[in-house]
C-alpha cells in the first residue's frame, strides 16, 4: 500500500507502471476490492434506475397511442359536445389534438436543455415529470380549450424527457449493458402504444359516460408519478458532475449506481470519464454556427439527419401509430372490431421491436435494412390501397356527413359504403397492414436514432442530433395532423399515396444515405470527405494516466 501512495504522490517516477505492477498484489491484500462483474446489488440499482427512466419511455408511447381510440368513443364526442355550433368536426378535433401534443414535444425537446445542462439531468426529467402531470390533468376537462392546453402542457413533459433520458442513461449505465438499455428505451416506448390499444379497447367496452374517456387518460399519471418521485432516489449522472468539476459526488455516484467501493474499476472508469470530456471539451472549442451550417461536411450530415426522420415519418407507420382506428374503420367500419384490431396491431410492434433488438440490430448494414424495409412496406402499401378500394366500393375519399340517432355530433370520419362484414379480403387486408408495420419496427422505426448519431464527429456531434430530433417531432407534427384530413378527402387512396412516399424513400436510401454500420468515426469521417485528426493516443493515455493517479491519491488519503 505504501508503495502505491508513493507511486501517486510522486508521479514523476514512473508511476503509471508502478501502479499496474502493484494492482494484483493489492487485490490478493484486500479481496473485495477485485474487479468482477457488476454484483447482484449493482444490478438491482442498475435495473431500478432502468425503470425509473423507461417511464418516461412508456409515457411517451402511451400518450402518443392513447389519443387515436379515445377520439373514437361516443361519450367523448357527447361530453365535448360534437355538432353543437361552433364545435369543429371530429376531424379537425383530432388533427388539432394530435398536433397540440407534437407542438409541446418540439418545445419542450429544445426549452429542456438549460434545466438538463446547468441544473442537471435529475432536476431536468423532474420537471418534465410534473410538467407532463399537470397537462394530464387539465385534459380530463371536458372543454376543448383546457383539453388542448392540457395535450400541449404534457407534451412539453414528452418531449424534455424524451430528449434527457436516453442521455441520463447512458451516462450511468457500464459499457457492457450500454447497448442493451439503450433498446430498452425504445422497447418501452412500443409497449406503452401497446397498453395503450388495450385499454382504450377495454374501455370501450365500458358503457358510454365520462369515465369512459378520463379513464385511459387519468392512467397517464401512473408512469409520470413514478418517474418524478423515482427520480428522487437516483443520484446524479456521473459525467455530468465529471463536467463540471464535482469529483466527490461523481465518484460517490458512481460507486453507488456500481455497488463498487473504492476499486481499480472505478478508479479507471472515472479517469477514462474525465479524459473523454477533456477530449470533448477540446472538439468543441470554437465552435460556430457559420461552421454548423455553412461548411459543406457539417451541412451533409445535418441535411442527412433531417431527411432519415423526414423519411421516417413519411413511411405511413407513424400515421398508423396515432390513427389505428380510423385506418381500421376503412376496412371493417366503425365500432368495438377497430379496437381490437388496433390492439393487435400494438402486440405487433412489440413482437416485431424485441426480434429487430434480438436479432438485427447489429448483424445488417444499416442502408441494407432501410431499403428492404421501404420497399416492402411500398409493395404493401399498393396492395392494400386496392384492396381498401373494392372493400369500400369509392373512388377516393368519403366526406360525407353522418349522423347518429344517439347522439348529434357531426363526424367526417371515412366509413365503407358497403356491408362491415368482415370477408377474406378484410382480412388479408389487415394481415398487410400488420406486415408492412412489422418490417418498419424491423428497419425504419429503430435505425434512424443510432444513425443520426453516428454520422456526426464528436465537434458537432450534440447540436447536429439536436437538429435531427427538432425534425423528428417537427415532421411528426406535420404528419399527425394531416393524416384525419388525408383519411376524409382520399379514403383508401391514404394508402396508395403512402406506397408512393416509400419508393421515395427507396430513392433516398439509395442515392443520399451511407453506411455507417461497423465503421469507426475516423472512416464515417472519411465518408463525408472530412478526416479529422484524432488526437494522439500516448497524449490521451498520459491525460488518463495522470486523472487515475490523482484519484488513488484521493483514496491513499482516504485509508489514512
Amino acid at each position: 500500500m505504501a508503495a502505491l501512495r508513493d507511486a501517486a504522490r510522486h508521479p514523476a517516477a514512473t508511476a503509471v507502471p508502478l501502479l499496474r505492477e502493484h494492482e494484483h498484489d493489492h487485490d490478493e491484500e484486500h479481496p473485495q476490492l477485485e474487479e468482477t462483474k457488476p454484483q447482484l446489488q449493482a444490478r438491482l440499482r442498475l435495473y431500478w434506475l432502468a425503470t425509473v427512466l423507461c417511464c418516461g419511455a412508456l409515457l411517451f408511447g402511451y400518450d402518443s397511442g392513447l389519443i387515436g381510440g379515445v377520439l373514437t368513443f361516443q361519450s367523448f364526442h357527447t361530453d365535448f359536445r360534437f355538432g353543437d355550433y361552433g364545435i369543429p368536426s371530429e376531424t379537425t378535433v383530432s388533427a388539432i389534438a394530435v398536433g397540440s401534443q407534437q407542438v409541446g414535444a418540439l418545445v419542450g425537446c429544445l426549452a429542456i436543455w438549460p434545466v438538463n445542462n446547468y441544473q442537471g439531468r435529475r432536476m431536468a426529467i423532474g420537471v418534465c415529470a410534473a410538467v407532463f402531470c399537470v397537462g394530464v390533468v387539465l385534459e380530463l376537462i371536458p372543454t376543448l380549450s383546457w383539453f388542448y392546453l392540457g395535450r400541449f402542457i404534457a407534451g412539453l413533459g414528452v418531449g424534455g424527457s424524451s430528449s434527457v433520458i436516453p442521455i441520463y442513461l447512458s451516462e450511468m449505465a457500464p459499457k457492457d449493458l450500454r447497448g442493451q438499455l439503450g433498446s430498452c428505451y425504445q422497447f418501452m416506448f412500443t409497449i406503452g402504444i401497446f397498453v395503450s390499444y388495450w385499454i382504450d379497447y377495454a374501455v370501450g367496452q365500458m358503457a358510454s359516460g365520462s369515465a369512459q374517456w378520463q379513464i385511459p387518460i387519468a392512467l397517464q399519471l401512473v408512469p409520470g408519478a413514478l418517474m418524478g418521485l423515482g427520480v428522487m432516489t437516483l443520484h446524479e449522472s456521473v459525467r455530468w458532475l465529471s463536467a463540471r468539476g464535482e469529483h466527490d459526488r461523481a465518484r460517490r455516484s458512481l460507486e453507488w449506481i456500481r455497488a463498487d467501493n473504492k476499486s481499480f474499476a472505478v478508479v479507471d472508469e472515472l479517469a477514462e470519464i474525465s479524459t473523454a470530456i477533456d477530449d470533448e471539451l477540446r472538439e468543441k472549442s470554437g465552435l460556430t454556427v457559420r461552421e454548423l451550417f455553412c461548411e459543406w461536411p457539417n451541412t451533409h450530415r445535418i441535411l442527412l439527419a433531417v431527411g432519415i426522420f423526414l423519411a421516417q415519418q413519411s413511411t405511413g407507420a407513424t400515421a398508423l401509430a396515432y390513427f389505428g382506428p380510423q385506418f381500421f374503420a376503412l376496412i371493417v367500419g366503425p365500432g368495438s372490431k377497430t379496437l381490437l384490431l388496433t390492439g393487435i396491431f400494438g402486440f405487433i410492434k412489440v413482437a416485431s421491436c424485441g426480434a429487430f433488438i434480438l436479432f438485427l440490430s447489429d448483424r445488417f448494414g444499416r442502408k441494407v435494412l432501410l431499403f428492404v424495409g421501404a420497399a416492402v412496406m411500398a409493395v404493401f402499401m399498393f396492395v392494400t390501397a386496392a384492396l381498401v378500394r373494392s372493400i369500400t366500393g369509392m373512388d377516393y375519399g368519403n366526406t360525407t356527413t353522418t349522423s347518429s340517432s344517439s347522439s348529434s355530433s357531426t363526424t367526417n370520419s371515412p366509413e365503407p359504403s358497403t356491408t362491415t362484414t368482415t370477408t377474406a379480403t378484410g382480412i388479408i387486408t389487415v394481415a398487410l397492414i400488420y406486415l408492412s408495420i412489422i418490417f418498419f419496427n424491423l428497419s425504419w422505426g429503430p435505425l434512424p436514432w443510432p444513425y443520426t448519431s453516428e454520422i456526426f464527429p464528436t465537434r458537432i456531434r450534440e447540436s447536429g442530433v439536436t437538429c435531427g430530433v427538432a425534425a423528428q417531432w417537427t415532421f411528426n407534427l406535420v404528419w399527425s395532423s394531416a393524416t384525419p384530413f388525408l383519411l376524409v378527402k382520399l379514403g383508401w387512396a391514404t394508402f396508395a399515396l403512402f406506397g408512393v412516399l416509400d419508393v421515395a424513400v427507396m430513392v433516398f436510401v439509395v442515392l443520399c444515405l451511407k453506411e455507417t454500420a461497423r465503421k469507426t468515426l475516423e472512416q464515417i469521417n472519411a465518408l463525408f470527405e472530412d478526416v479529422a485528426a484524432a488526437p494522439a493516443a500516448a497524449v490521451d493515455q498520459q491525460r488518463e494516466d495522470g486523472t487515475r493517479r490523482r484519484l488513488l491519491g484521493d483514496y491513499s488519503r482516504e485509508d489514512e
